[in-house]
């Protein structure tokens, strides 16, 4: 992680400093140098964010993988399938936890905590799931496929109730203390929802809500089952404007090797019992790697800017299937937005 990065200063540089111990880091990350690495400097402790160990597990597996003095690794938003393989290949558990740079705001994995999910506040804190009007949301209720029956009474903001006073603000920012400053209260701008046993689980964040045909969903729920056909090692879901109304769920799929069937993805996403009625993506971005941002986090902004552009395969569910969208089709689409009045939208 970047050092002016909170993560780095708190989980790693930090305390070093406190303790007296060595700190080592490269001028920028290499997915390739990070077993190099650890191998000599004798490191025993490191820290990530989910993109960074998947680009370190896209490296060929080796043998003197295990040959490492990691006691543990501490990072974020590293996926289940991800934190084994890890374990696996290194000898190293990692843990996880949920906090806001701010400090006001930290969800822990306790004994028992579901894969998958965040786990439950910190003791000292007391953190709700809300509504747009500050209202504790319900907790989520599921069917026995594993589908959420009640995701829009469910799944609201996280904010850490009475957090305010832990933070001092930012910095010649009015508007975003505004935004997360409200009657005492912390809004994190992330999405949750918590199960009935009162652990708690992300949803993506605030920008990544969807509207479909007037249902409302959030987008990491999806993320989550795309990310399970073969050979995709990322993936991110964000809404495009449709061209009469709401959204239409557009996905980019990160594929290393490029090697992509539609017609597999198709029969994958019917095969999915816990894939909502208006979750399949409209359209698919098929890409190498996925553009992130200074801290190592999927750029959603630089992916909704490109729409269909560029020279990465995209592909339009049509009929029975996904086809690959041809410059005529693409103009045509422009066009429709055009006549719906809503062309605008693409240039947000």
């Amino acid at each position: 992680m970047p050092v002016f990065h909170g993560n780095a200063l708190m989980s790693a540089l930090g305390p070093c400093l406190a303790n007296g111990a060595a700190f080592a880091m490269r001028r920028r990350f290499s997915a390739s140098g990070f077993l190099p690495d650890i191998r000599r400097f004798g490191a025993t402790f490191f820290n990530y964010v989910g993109r960074s160990l998947s680009y370190v597990l896209a490296q060929p597996e080796r043998p003197e993988e295990s040959d490492n003095r990691l006691r543990f690794g501490f990072g974020t938003e590293a996926s289940t399938r991800d934190r084994a393989e890890f374990s696996r290949r290194y000898g190293c558990p990692l843990l996880e936890s949920y906090g806001s740079s701010e400090g006001t705001c930290y969800i822990i994995h306790t004994p028992g905590t579901p894969d998958g999910a965040l786990g439950v506040p910190q003791q000292g804190f007391e953190v709700e799931i809300v509504n747009a009007s500050g209202e504790a949301c319900p907790a989520a209720r599921f069917d026995v496929s594993g589908v959420m029956r009640n995701p829009q009474e469910a799944i609201g903001e996280i904010v850490s109730r009475g957090a305010a006073a832990r933070f001092e603000g930012y910095y010649n920012n009015p508007g975003a203390n505004q935004d997360r400053l409200r009657d005492g209260d912390f809004w994190t701008g992330d999405l949750g929802y918590r199960d009935e046993k009162g652990f708690y689980w992300f949803a993506g964040r605030t920008a990544d809500w969807l509207r479909v045909d007037s249902e409302n969903f959030a987008a990491a729920p999806v993320e989550q089952i795309l990310s399970r056909f073969p050979g995709v090692t990322a993936a991110a879901v964000y809404p495009l404007p449709d061209p009469v109304t709401g959204d239409q769920v557009m996905a980019a799929l990160e594929v290393p090797g490029g090697e992509f069937d539609p017609g597999a993805f198709w029969s994958f996403l019917g095969q999915q019992p816990d894939l909502g009625t208006k979750w399949a993506p409209r359209l698919v971005r098929v890409i190498t790697r996925l553009p992130l941002t200074a801290t190592h986090k999927i750029s959603k902004p630089t992916l909704r800017r490109m729409l269909w552009n560029g020279e990465d395969p995209v592909y339009e569910a049509a009929g029975e299937g996904y086809v690959p969208m041809t410059a005529n089709r693409k103009a045509a689409l422009e066009a429709e937005y055009a006549r719906q009045g809503r062309d605008h939208l693409l240039r947000l």
